[in-house]
């Protein structure tokens, strides 16, 4: 189910998110959909839509609270240097990306980069690295989405799975992050919009987050889907 927010800052609307869907924060994505910087004539404001269960949301009751405790306290442990699965559940997953990816032809190790508390990331080692991240990160994407409804099978909907592969997710994050300034300088000296390529939510969001603080740029997702596009413009107007 998705719900749409809109506050002063990015953490005001996630804020009220949380408050009204009775939800953690760490329980639901966010997408941002739309900033705009507060100026002389207009107010600044941040528009986001959130993603989540629809059982989840309103919901107090806790199910499994042993299992849930033992892991919640698992996930509080700094994992770096200890890859080797914990829990059941790790393990469980670990073997389904494995089988997975065999099931496509290719031979792959999988371990834990990190666990937090509603998150745990996992790291893909493979001579066919390149192959499994794909153009642009889809491959890995769409490992990640069948992680994360495999986790939803095991009644883990709470956990959300994160994979990473040749630290692609922290070279991609940087990527991103120069040519959201690129973009940025180019507007501002045209004066004009520039369309940029269709993105998942977390690419966008990143995009979205970069910009914010320039005054005199905005950002807003186009489209429709998964995949959608972000038009940054010069705030004095469109061209």
């Amino acid at each position: 189910m998705t719900y749409e927010f809109e506050g002063r800052t990015e953490k005001e609307a996630i804020d009220r998110a949380a408050a009204e869907l009775g939800l953690e924060k760490d329980a639901f994505d966010v997408e941002i959909l739309a900033t705009q910087r507060s100026g002389l004539f207009k107010k600044g404001y941040v528009k986001i839509k959130v993603h989540t269960d629809d059982a989840e949301v309103g919901s107090e009751e806790v199910e499994d609270e042993e299992d849930e405790a033992s892991d919640r306290e698992q996930f509080k442990q700094a994992v770096f240097g200890d890859p080797e699965p914990k829990t059941d559940f790790e393990r469980q997953v670990i073997e389904f990306l494995e089988e997975l990816i065999i099931r496509m032809g290719y031979k792959a190790t999988v371990s834990v980069l990190f666990r937090e508390e509603h998150k745990v990331g996992l790291k893909i080692d493979s001579e066919y690295s390149s192959i499994i991240i794909g153009k642009k990160g889809k491959n890995l994407d769409a490992l990640q989405l069948l992680a994360n409804l495999y986790a939803g099978c095991h009644a883990r909907e709470g956990i959300r799975i994160i994979l990473d592969s040749e630290n692609y997710r922290i070279r991609r994050e940087e990527s991103l992050v120069r040519l959201a300034y690129t973009v940025a300088d180019k507007v501002r000296e045209n004066r004009n919009s520039i369309l940029l390529e269709p993105m998942n939510p977390f690419d966008r969001r990143l995009i979205h987050t970069t910009l914010n603080d320039i005054a005199d740029v905005e950002t807003k997702s186009e489209g429709e889907g998964l995949y959608k596009q972000i038009r940054v413009y010069y705030r004095g107007g469109i061209r």
